[in-house]
């Protein structure tokens, strides 16, 4: 059954120079369980795109099904994970989290309430640092109590926005491992879109990749199926030849993308374009990029 739905979706803004078109004709499908990566460059439209799946936003044109019905207001079962934490500051772990089962779950009391949260801290490995604010946790650290929040309301869906961008490269392959374990713990099943303009942290998670191929106006390229066994490491995948295959897909399908972009913005005809070494690094750098 498909949980995310989106059919022909349109949004554009209104800037000191007018209408800005950002994404134009988007569809896209995800069925219950799917873990699924839209891929771009920054800027191209994709926190747009995460928010109108979520109701976050609204669409200027298309529709928004889920699980079938059509979406009208912010996903009820959704929870949602950002890439700068969003925790308050004047409350501690537990508290963060608790406050989040308490909207979820209303009518499980104060105890419960925090019991839930502190198994869900737990599960994240921080079950020694529940009573600590956001000031006395390391960047990591918070983002785990932003995970465990999200996973704490035992969501249907999960919608990340770049959710490993600020950290170091050995804390995020840590947490992205941690996240993945948490999606597929057979426990519950968990439908998760992310956004990221990383491909290897597509790869290492996704079960589909959509590149985002840019704009202004932003489409969805055609999804390429990630086939990988699990569990997955950033090691395995420099060694595994279906990895090498999909980043290969992706990266080609978003340096034309920008090629294409390019040679149209700078009115230059394809057969005479004269992009150059040294443009090529660029956009090979742009489709490449990691959080």
């Amino acid at each position: 059954m498909s949980i995310i739905e989106l059919r022909g979706i349109a949004r554009s803004y209104h800037t000191a120079g007018g209408r800005k078109p950002v994404l134009r004709d988007v569809s896209l499908t995800v069925e219950e369980g799917e873990f699924v990566s839209i891929v771009g460059a920054m800027g191209s439209g994709k926190t747009t795109l995460l928010s109108i799946a979520a109701g976050l936003l609204s669409a200027d044109a298309g529709d928004v099904h889920a699980g079938g019905e059509p979406l009208r207001e912010i996903r009820r079962d959704g929870a949602f994970v950002f890439q700068n934490y969003s925790l308050l500051p004047w409350f501690s772990a537990l508290e963060n989290v608790r406050l989040a089962v308490d909207a979820a779950f209303p009518s499980l009391s104060r105890d419960e309430q925090r019991r839930a949260a502190t198994e869900a801290l737990e599960r994240v490995g921080l079950g020694n640092a529940v009573h600590r604010r956001p000031s006395q946790l390391s960047g990591g650290m918070r983002q785990r109590v932003a995970i465990a929040r999200a996973l704490a309301t035992k969501p249907r869906v999960l919608f990340l926005d770049e959710p490993f961008g600020a950290l170091d490269a050995l804390t995020r392959e840590t947490l992205q491992q941690e996240l993945a374990r948490l999606c597929s713990d057979g426990e519950r099943t968990v439908t998760t879109l992310m956004i990221t303009n990383s491909v290897e942290e597509a790869l290492l998670l996704s079960d589909r990749i959509v590149p985002m191929l840019p704009g202004p106006p932003a489409t969805l390229g055609a999804p390429i199926a990630v086939s990988l066994p699990r569990p997955r490491t950033i090691a395995d995948l420099a060694h595994q030849e279906e990895a090498t295959h999909v980043r290969a897909h992706v990266i080609a399908t978003l340096t034309d993308a920008i090629k294409s972009r390019l040679k149209k913005d700078s009115g230059i005809r394809s057969q005479d374009s004269g992009l150059g070494l040294e443009s090529d690094k660029r956009i090979q750098a742009c489709a490449l990029a990691r959080p």
